[in-house]
């Protein structure tokens, strides 16, 4: 008889100890989860998907004229895409395409006419070249407008549009001498004809 008590004891201790583990650890990871997820304020959460998105004006050559919000990061041709994409007219050559849009920034989008007035579109805006002394402005022309300068053809302008796209914008003139082909003859016959701005 005692033996037999001793087996019902001894299976009643081993079924709650096993019981008993498998019902705690789901509910201990749960908690855990829900520590985690509790910890972080939600005016918290708010701000960090807030802060990854950028809001701009698109206008000028594009189909939907207007202000739009866009990912961190996004480049100026998804702010173009946003805009309902350019117009046929649209000289979409003289901006860097590639570039990531700021916050709060202006994107004109010039038009065939805008270049033949004699205007050079800027990432901000529309700048007259009157304002720039007939020069060229390096940052900004497009492949047919760099051809106008003397010793410029068609590869040395693809040249220059290329280091460009891929090292960003001039700072100084004498930035062209390090692009395969210009050295110090080609430039010394543009350097006055040529500005760099922003």
């Amino acid at each position: 008889m005692k033996e037999i008590v001793r087996r019902i004891l001894f299976i009643s201790l081993v079924s709650i100890t096993l019981f008993g583990c498998q019902k705690k650890k789901p509910l201990e990871i749960q908690e855990t989860k829900e520590t985690k997820e509790d910890s972080v304020p939600m005016e918290e959460r708010k701000e960090t998907k807030e802060s990854t998105k950028v809001c701009v004006y698109v206008c000028g050559s594009v189909n939907r004229p207007g202000v739009y919000t866009l990912e961190e990061k996004a480049r100026l041709c998804q702010a173009i895409e946003a805009a309902g994409g350019a117009k046929e007219d649209a000289a979409q050559e003289t901006l860097n395409q590639a570039r990531e849009v700021v916050d709060g920034e202006r994107i004109y989008v010039p038009s065939t006419m805008d270049l033949e007035n004699g205007t050079i579109a800027l990432d901000t805006g529309v700048q007259k070249q009157d304002d720039m002394d007939g020069k060229i402005n390096i940052n900004t022309a497009g492949k047919e407008e760099l051809m106008t300068l003397p010793g410029i053809g068609q590869s040395k302008a693809e040249l220059i549009l290329s280091y460009r796209e891929s090292k960003g914008n001039f700072e100084k003139i004498e930035e062209l001498m390090e692009i395969e082909g210009i050295k110090e003859g080609v430039f010394n016959k543009i350097k006055d004809k040529i500005i760099v701005a922003k």
